[in-house]
């Protein structure tokens, strides 16, 4: 019996150790994110115009949520690349908008599927912030857009779009370039297989008291199946923030970041002491692996900031820059290391 006793006392022991060792590793990473040097990441160059959007907010002291927001609102604004209703159609010929937010009290919003509404960052705000749910698709997603005070656009494709279009419809076959977004001209044009047929643009901030937002926003796959979602309205996968820990975004083939929960798993391993870059480039690694030799026929790419405003991205494949902004002097973009060779 006193055997017994001790055994069991040893092992009450051993488990409360087990117990309370992770919850001490999460105190030590709640303590806070340090105020300090307000920053923002984007992906890819479109990046750079949006990264002064989002610091005409943050250089006033503004909070990381508004500066995500007003950020990529100006890639959504631009006709010159394949967000927003410039975009590339699905296969039907209809132009549909995806886009998520998020801030650092873990409230967040989303649309997906939403036509003739130029703006759905800020639709997706709404969501979050007038609504009790998280996601709002398609029809009743745009039903909650125009009676937010949101104006239907024409339903009508861009003169570069609509020449893509009718350029794919020569063979309907949907052939991704890999890295278009960073081509420089940023439209949707040219033959088969090289039309700009994707793109996103994915945002991180750390406002001058710390806290951390991020958004998303795309026009997902060009010549999609009808009611094709990817990553990029997914809280989780195409955007996580946990202010604790730090905040990750993706680019890239939508349906390969969902299977790992991408951008939650990039915080999670931040949370276990990886920095920013290490944390992408593990996820990454996860992705390659799943894929095996298909690897190599798609691109993934990850962004994140830590708690601690360090910066970090990791790419699948060679080619992926973000655009890093700490003052409207101070704007450069920053190649990313990459997996395969």
């Amino acid at each position: 019996m006193a055997s017994r006793r001790k055994f069991l006392s040893s092992s009450a022991a051993g488990l409360a150790v087990v117990a309370t060792r992770p919850l001490a590793e999460a105190a030590t990473l709640a303590a806070g994110p340090l105020a300090g040097k307000p920053l923002v990441i984007s992906t890819w160059d479109t990046g750079l115009a949006a990264n002064l959007g989002a610091w005409q907010v943050l250089r006033k002291g503004g909070q990381a949520l508004d500066a995500v927001e007003a950020g990529v609102m100006v890639t959504e604004a631009s006709q010159n690349c394949c967000v927003g209703l410039g975009g590339n159609p699905d296969r039907e010929g209809i132009v549909t908008l995806d886009a998520c937010i998020m801030d650092d009290k873990f409230n967040c919003g989303s649309v997906a599927a939403l036509e003739r509404i130029k703006h759905p960052i800020s639709v997706a705000r709404r969501i979050m912030e007038r609504t009790p749910h998280v996601m709002l698709v398609g029809e009743g997603a745009q039903q909650f857009a125009v009676a937010q005070g949101f104006p239907l656009e024409p339903q009508q494709l861009s003169p570069d779009a609509a020449k893509a279009y009718q350029e794919w419809l020569k063979t309907s076959q949907y052939r991704p370039v890999i890295n278009i977004e960073n081509s420089g001209s940023h439209k949707p044009v040219g033959p088969v297989g090289g039309a700009n047929n994707h793109d996103t643009i994915a945002m991180l901030a750390q406002d001058a008291q710390g806290n951390l937002s991020g958004s998303c926003t795309t026009s997902g796959m060009g010549f999609k199946m009808r009611g094709r979602l990817g990553d990029s309205p997914l809280i989780g996968s195409g955007l996580f923030v946990d202010n604790a820990v730090g905040a990750a975004a993706a680019t890239g083939q939508g349906e390969d970041v969902i299977r790992i929960a991408g951008s939650h798993t990039v915080v999670e391993l931040m949370r276990q002491g990886l920095s920013p870059t290490a944390a992408c480039k593990a996820a990454v690694e996860r992705i390659a692996r799943i894929k095996g030799d298909k690897a190599r026929e798609i691109q993934v790419c990850f962004i994140a900031i830590n708690n601690q405003g360090q910066h970090g991205a990791f790419a699948l494949q060679k080619g992926f820059s973000y655009a890093l902004c700490t003052s409207e002097n101070q704007q450069q973009l920053v190649q990313s290391g990459y997996l395969l060779k």
